[in-house]
């Protein structure tokens, strides 16, 4: 902002101030260098000289005029000289022998005090202003600096202006079952007669669960926008502090604020932060500033007053930790569930997030959303960002269907890393240790397609073979896992088959079949006979998000031998299945790590030209019956 810009209105009275305490100094300075009594003062210049030399002059007629002001004496000779001498105080004309009548020279005394007098007394009165201007000032900032300490307790909650709010349901894509629930809250703060006149209730609270970057708080401020009421939004960390009751004290005004906004709606996000359950730990007590906020949020959502027309909705991604009382009829009344997008919900979403860009021709949403199963909306608006910025650097006046697949593979699988310098033969391994995943999957009838096979570094892998399913798939059954765990071992089988060595490379291969193979014996009850349809292994807690709690071991030494052993023979199996579909396929093998290794990265269909020759294709039809038969 320039010096001579108007300030904000909150600010316009310091503003003014500071101009006049600045005007009032600069004032007193100036006046302080340059007295006012010098402004066209005609004695400014005069030179100093000896009383006695005036006398003489006054004597022989040299001087055209005398002027005594106060204790300075002043004399303008005939040639227009400006003399400047003093006087005792207590000296008068006649002593001094200047009140000849006969002398021509003119001799005066000014009266300063009459003419004067204001200019004399303004200092002091400008001075005297001052001082009352900066000890009010003082006084207001220690009240100003009180009030600031008696609102530590008051709310930090935002609120956006209904016409600040500009999210509305149609920018909200992927979840239709979510926003039909939330409909009724959006047609209850529009129209609340036409659900009071019958005796309904609308719900006190609404509570948005879902996995993170599913769209819970933009699918609050799309409510609010079709609502169109004030929407009030505060983090549930920002009631709790180190103070005890300020958390309390911020529940109490935030709902104050909200009932005087009524009909409005108030958003808490992540509220585990302050609705976990109380008494933790197990020492019971009630008395610490989290649980003293929770339970003033508990009396605000559902207290004696009733009727004020304020929804309270929360987001979470841990709604196993809630307080039950804060879950029960009520309070949240309602729950709405948003999990990842399926196949059309990923492509409604991609649809929403290209608006705003310039989009080719040859774009296939469809493609890219059958690419990103299991993805979120947050992770598609990255990859519609990731593929405008690909655009950007490639100079191109468009997004092309190629930069969104490249984006794709950057935000599931990570950038390439061509700059990590591979040896050789580390090339060649990493070539035949993908080419064996890629071999086993696609032989493997279960198993989900072969998309692309890659030996280009990306994050902590020398390489990629990436497999993506069809369709949405929500249940797996044991015949995929089984597949799935060949497949994952097929690269550890291609290295000890060509090289009779293997690597590290297989590393996370084995901890991932593994796990997989440990939870078809615990978890899933796809053991052998000797363990049978039972679980194995308590959780401490709730599975939920995709967060593992821990485990506590509920059965004995002997089962965990058996689970054990079924890992290790799933396992062995598996490999000696991978070993043996690589050993029957070893000149095709060969043969594509060749292409592998010169251009770095295949696709699909090279892959399939490359593989099923016209004589292979019979073959590899009898190897997929011979598997699905076993």
């Amino acid at each position: 902002m320039s010096p001579l810009a108007a300030p904000p209105p909150r600010n316009r009275q310091q503003w003014l101030l500071s101009i006049l305490l600045f005007a009032g100094l600069l004032f007193l300075s100036v006046y302080s260098v340059a007295s006012p009594s010098r402004f066209g003062d005609p004695y400014a210049d005069a030179k100093t000289v000896p009383l006695s030399e005036i006398g003489k002059g006054y004597a022989s007629q040299d001087l055209e005029r005398i002027t005594i002001r106060d204790n300075k004496v002043f004399a303008v000779t005939q040639s227009g000289t400006v003399l400047q001498s003093y006087k005792e105080g207590g000296d008068s004309v006649a002593e001094l022998g200047w009140n000849d009548p006969k002398n021509p020279t003119i001799v005066e005394v000014e009266n300063r005090e009459t003419t004067n007098l204001f200019l004399a007394i303004l200092p002091d009165l400008l001075f005297f202003l001052l001082v009352i201007v900066g000890v009010t000032w003082l006084f207001r900032g220690i009240a100003r600096s009180q009030s600031n300490a008696m609102a530590f307790g008051k709310s930090k909650a935002r609120i956006a202006d209904v016409r600040q709010v500009k999210t509305r349901f149609k920018d909200v894509a992927g979840c239709a079952e979510a926003k039909e629930d939330l409909v009724e809250v959006v047609d209850f703060l529009k129209n609340p007669k036409k659900y009071v006149s019958i005796g309904a209730k609308i719900p006190r609270g609404v509570l948005l669960v879902g996995p993170p970057g599913t769209g819970k708080t933009l699918l609050a401020r799309a409510v609010a926008g079709e609502a169109n009421v004030p929407f009030f939004s505060i983090a549930g960390s920002e009631f709790v502090e180190m103070f005890v009751g300020v958390g309390a004290s911020r529940v109490r005004d935030l709902f104050q604020r909200a009932k005087r906004n009524a009909p409005c709606i108030i958003f808490i996000d992540e509220i585990d932060a302050v609705g976990r359950q109380r008494g933790g730990a197990g020492f019971g007590g009630g008395h610490d500033e989290r649980e003293q906020t929770l339970n003033q949020i508990l009396t605000e959502m559902d207290g004696f007053e009733q009727g004020t027309n304020v929804i309270v909705m929360a987001a979470t991604n841990r709604p196993d930790v809630l307080d039950v009382a804060l879950l029960r009829p009520g309070r949240f009344d309602r729950r709405v569930f948003l999990d990842k997008p399926d196949l059309e919900a990923r492509r409604q979403i991609l649809e929403v997030h290209g608006r705003n860009k310039k989009l080719g021709k040859d774009i296939d949403l469809p493609a890219i959303a059958k690419k990103t199963v299991g993805l979120t909306g947050a992770d598609l608006e990255n990859i519609m960002n990731e593929g405008a910025i690909f655009a950007a650097k490639r100079k191109r006046k468009e997004v092309s269907q190629k930069d969104l697949d490249d984006a794709v593979e950057k935000v599931t699988i990570g950038g390439e890393r061509r700059s990590r310098k591979l040896t050789q033969h580390e090339k060649e391994v990493t070539a035949y240790h993908e080419l064996g995943h890629a071999i086993v999957g696609h032989l493997c009838p279960a198993s989900d397609p072969l998309h692309k096979i890659s030996i280009v570094s990306r994050g902590s892998a020398l390489g990629v073979t990436w497999f993506l399913p069809q369709e949405d798939q929500y249940t797996t059954s044991r015949s995929k896992f089984l597949d799935e765990i060949c497949g994952l071992l097929g690269g550890r089988a291609a290295e000890a088959l060509v090289f009779d060595e293997i690597t590290t490379g297989a590393s996370s291969d084995l901890e991932r079949a593994s796990q997989i193979a440990r939870n078809m014996a615990m978890r899933y009850g796809m053991g052998d006979s000797a363990l049978g349809p039972v679980t194995y292994g308590e959780r401490q807690g709730s599975l939920f998000m995709g967060t593992d709690p821990a485990m506590s071991r509920n059965y004995s030494e002997e089962k965990a031998q058996q689970i054990d052993g079924f890992v290790q023979r799933t396992l062995n199996e598996q490999y000696d299945r991978a070993l043996g579909l690589l050993k029957k396929h070893q000149k095709k093998l060969e043969e594509i790590s060749k292409v592998l290794l010169e251009k770095e990265t295949l696709s699909v269909d090279v892959f399939l030209v490359l593989f099923e020759g016209k004589a292979e294709k019979k073959g590899e039809k009898d190897d997929r019956e011979t598997q699905a038969a076993a």
